[in-house]
């Protein structure tokens, strides 16, 4: 099963670690995107482990999320693909339309 990014993910992964590298927590930078991009390369393999993300309205059960060091990760199993769609500080207000 193949893991595509949306570009929200990807630039919201990417200004994560900006931020953090400016805090002067560098270390803890890398450290944080090892551990999200490694634990994204392992959901082909455990897809359905973490609980369906109850914060997704009308979740049709494809919807799933994983929290790493207070970031949420959000995620679609789509039926040849994994899309990661967003990620985030687990304390702010989930995104809504």
């Amino acid at each position: 099963m193949e893991i595509k990014w949306n570009r929200l993910a990807i630039k919201q992964l990417l200004d994560i670690i900006q931020y953090l590298e400016d805090k002067d927590s560098v270390n803890y930078a890398e450290q944080l995107e090892n551990k999200i991009l490694s634990r994204i390369k392992s959901l082909p393999q455990k897809i359905e482990i973490y609980q369906a993300d109850r914060l997704k309205k009308a979740n049709d059960g494809s919807f799933y999320a994983f929290e790493i060091d207070s970031y949420r990760i959000s995620y679609r199993k789509l039926e040849k693909e994994i899309r990661i769609l967003r990620i985030r500080h687990a304390y702010r207000r989930p995104f809504t339309r």
